[in-house]
């Protein structure tokens, strides 16, 4: 993309429970395919351009109401992101892309279909896949009993006795030795570390892959923890879902019927929570740079 010649860039910011996203209607192809990466890794750098988790690029799609291209902020394209869902929703309608507060949208993942409920919605996201309980992983002198599931994109789940552990839990530390054990390769995973206070409560940290840290929510891992611990019958729908900003997810899930698709236990899940516009502004060229 020549960016001199273009000029600046409209964009939204948006939050999502913490979660900070560029959103970009790319309709009209104003960012090349080729370069996504490099434009990702630049707009998301914190202090010297607009910083950011992550980037979503609405488009076009002949089948749906649009398709999402959504990268994390290492300029890695990912399949799915559950924050990002609700915030590309709400985009996609202030912007006039849809019209109807209802809509279905394309991801790496599958189709997603989302209801606006003022600055709350909630998207039915794909099911869950691949899940694999007690696994163990030991990293840095520590054994961890993981649960894996794949909720849109691969998450180790580990559970904590109790909320002042979860507080003081060195996140960055082992949520980036699991993020890379061997057990998770070639992929890699994000990792979740979940207290469960009551049956519809829970409490949860994640370290991201593709943003490599801690991260203020991630959707897809609150619905990982949710998920793995009603496995293991300690919750029930619904969920209420405290994340590492202090705000709050409701997942609402169902088992699948007897008869369904064996390769996943739950036939329905529901992500629910704010996605508010921080504001809209122009990227100008000069803060747009090959990467930095």
């Amino acid at each position: 993309m020549n960016l001199e010649t273009r000029g600046r860039l409209r964009f939204f910011k948006m939050t999502g429970t913490g979660n900070d996203f560029i959103l970009i209607d790319n309709r009209q192809r104003v960012i090349d395919a080729d370069r996504c990466g490099d434009f990702v890794r630049s707009v998301c750098r914190r202090k010297v351009s607009a910083g950011a988790d992550g980037v979503i690029l609405v488009e076009n799609d002949p089948e749906v109401d649009f398709r999402w291209r959504f990268f994390n902020a290492d300029g890695s394209e990912a399949e799915m992101c559950g924050n990002g869902a609700r915030c590309a929703a709400r985009f996609a309608f202030l912007t006039g892309i849809v019209e109807a507060p209802r809509m279905e949208f394309r991801t790496l993942a599958g189709i997603v279909r989302a209801e606006l409920l003022d600055t709350k919605v909630k998207v039915r996201m794909p099911l869950p896949h691949g899940q694999r309980m007690n696994v163990a992983a030991e990293t840095g002198g520590r054994r961890f009993t993981l649960d894996f599931i794949n909720t849109g994109v691969p998450h180790a789940v580990c559970f904590v006795a109790s909320e002042e552990e979860l507080d003081s839990l060195e996140v960055e530390r082992w949520g980036r030795a699991l993020r890379f054990h061997p057990e998770f390769l070639p992929a890699g995973t994000n990792a979740d570390f979940v207290w469960v206070r009551d049956p519809h409560h829970i409490a949860v940290r994640t370290y991201e892959r593709g943003v490599e840290g801690e991260t203020l929510a991630c959707g897809t891992g609150c619905i990982a923890a949710v998920l793995t611990a009603a496995s293991r019958d300690r919750v029930e729908s619904p969920v209420e879902v405290k994340v590492r900003s202090g705000e709050t997810l409701t997942l609402h899930f169902r088992e699948a019927a007897e008869g369904a698709d064996p390769g996943s236990r739950f036939g329905e899940v529901l992500l629910e929570g704010e996605a508010r516009v921080a504001y809209e502004a122009d990227l100008w060229p000069e803060t747009i740079a090959d990467g930095g």
